[in-house]
C-alpha cells in the first residue's frame, strides 16, 4: 500500500484532464464548485475501479468498437459543454462576483467526463492489479481498497488545487463582466481541448 501511495503521488505530479477541469471550474464558479468537481471526478474513478473488478474494462481493452463508441460519446459531450460555455454570456452585475454555478450540475459533468474516457478504464484495469499481493486477502477486496485509496487521494489533491486556484481567481479574474465573458470562453476552450485530446486517443 505504501508503494501504491507513492506511485499515485508521482502520477498526480503529471497534469491531466482532471487538473485542467478542476481549475477551470474553480475559477468559474468558486471554491465549492471546484471541490464538487473534484469529487465528481473521484466518483467517476471509483466507478471505473468497480468496472475493472467486474471485468467490464476488459471489453474496452479488447473491443475496438466499444472503445471508439465510448470515446466519441465522451468527445461529443465535451464539445457540447465547450460550445455552450463559448456562447454563454456573463450575467450583468453591479458588483461582479464569481458566477453562481449549480454544484450538482458540475458534479454530474465531472463524473460523466471521467466515465466517458475509455483510457481511464484501461488505466485502472492495468494499474491496480500490479499492487495486488498474495496476502490471503481476496483479490476483489484488495482491488476495491486500492481504488478507494486512489479516490480519497484524488479528492485531497484536487481540493488543494481548488484552494490555490480559487485565490488566483478572486484576485485576478473576477473584477468585471467583460472578464467573466472571457473566463467563460476560456473554460469552453478547455472543454473543447479535452474533447480533441479524447478523439486522438487510441486503444493501444
Amino acid at each position: 500500500m505504501i508503494t501504491f501511495i507513492l506511485v499515485v503521488l508521482m502520477l498526480f505530479l503529471i497534469p491531466g484532464p482532471a487538473v485542467f477541469l478542476t481549475i477551470s471550474q474553480t475559477i468559474k464558479g468558486g471554491r465549492t464548485n471546484g471541490i464538487v468537481t473534484g469529487i465528481g471526478i473521484a466518483v467517476g474513478d471509483f466507478i471505473h475501479t468497480c468496472a475493472s473488478v467486474l471485468g467490464l474494462s476488459a471489453i474496452l481493452m479488447t473491443s475496438s468498437l466499444a472503445f471508439e463508441v465510448v470515446k466519441y460519446i465522451g468527445a461529443i459531450y465535451l464539445f457540447y459543454l465547450g460550445i455552450m460555455s463559448l456562447i454563454e454570456k456573463a450575467k450583468k452585475m453591479d458588483k461582479p462576483v464569481i458566477q453562481n454555478v449549480k454544484t450538482n450540475k458540475s458534479f454530474r459533468q465531472a463524473m460523466f467526463i471521467e466515465l466517458l474516457n475509455p483510457k481511464t478504464s484501461i488505466f485502472f484495469l492495468a494499474f491496480l492489479p500490479q499492487f495486488v499481493t498474495n496476502s490471503g486477502t481476496p483479490v476483489t477486496f484488495q482491488l476495491l481498497m486500492l481504488g478507494l485509496t486512489f479516490v480519497l487521494m484524488s479528492i485531497i489533491y484536487t481540493t488543494i488545487l481548488v484552494l490555490v486556484s480559487n485565490k488566483i481567481g478572486q484576485k485576478v479574474l473576477m473584477k468585471s463582466n467583460h472578464r467573466q465573458d472571457w473566463l467563460g470562453k476560456a473554460v469552453g476552450v478547455v472543454y473543447i481541448g479535452l474533447g480533441l485530446k479524447l478523439v486522438l486517443q487510441t486503444q493501444e
